[in-house]
């Protein structure tokens, strides 16, 4: 694994971590663990018995498998796709392929930083569900549903990483699982600390601009070529502080 793979595994990680923290995601929270749970939003906010707990963690869990599920077969799908891209293009594919993902992140970043509108992407694509889920297998139905659907925010985000899935396809289906985990972190932990929720909100518009802001430079570094560069320079530089302290 190159020093360009790791890089771009962390920021498939911060990835998910964003599209979580996103307006479109952060908010709703509290009402998709009172969906999946069947308790009030109120029960779940007062609620602190470790029985409480373990039940929101239990369908947490359930929820996002059934999301894991949807994307990691998107991009091993995505993975297969832009393998078969590269075979067709013999030569000039790796390069072609780098730009146009560089170019596609940089459009992204923008939108997600709301520098750019996109009104495709602002359409609602959640499946709507009118019955509760019958238990945890119901659960992961919903997770699945929600991956399926997207929202206006996560759509670009997860998108951009399948774009970069597809142009190093042997690396792809890691960096949607590392997507999948940085999502997960946060929604399991602020499962367990619900209440954490309210001051993110507060913050998250500011948090989607950092992001936009990350995913334009790294996808102008991706249409340059110079990711590989950032990558041995960052490398470099945490090898020199960890032998300098062993020192």
């Amino acid at each position: 694994m190159t020093a360009a793979s790791d890089i771009t595994i962390w920021l498939a990680l911060g990835a998910g971590i964003l599209s979580f923290l996103s307006p479109c995601t952060l908010p709703i929270f509290p009402a998709y663990l009172s969906y999946i749970t069947g308790m009030s939003v109120k029960e779940i906010e007062s609620e602190s018995s470790l029985k409480v707990r373990s039940k929101l963690l239990l369908h947490s869990i359930f929820f996002l498998f059934g999301i894991s599920l949807i994307f990691i077969s998107l991009g091993v799908g995505v993975s297969f796709l832009g393998e078969w891209i590269q075979g067709l293009l013999t030569g000039t594919s790796g390069v072609f392929l780098q730009r146009i993902a560089g170019i596609f992140i940089v459009v992204m970043g923008l939108f997600v930083a709301g520098w750019l509108n996109i009104s495709w992407f602002m359409r609602e694509k959640r499946f709507r569900f009118t019955q509760k889920p019958v238990g945890y297998i119901g659960t992961i139905f919903v997770g699945m549903g929600f991956a399926a659907g997207w929202t206006p925010c996560i759509g670009p985000i997860f998108a951009s990483i399948l774009v970069v899935a597809g142009s190093n396809p042997a690396q792809g289906t890691l960096y949607t699982i590392a997507y999948v985990i940085g999502f997960a972190i946060p929604f399991l932990v602020l499962a367990f600390f619900l209440g954490s929720t309210k001051w993110i909100v507060r913050y998250s518009e500011k948090i989607m601009k950092a992001g936009g802001a990350i995913m334009i430079v790294m996808g102008v570094l991706l249409y340059s070529g110079q990711m590989s560069k950032l990558s041995n320079f960052l490398l470099q530089l945490v090898q020199d502080t960890w032998f300098s302290n062993l020192g």
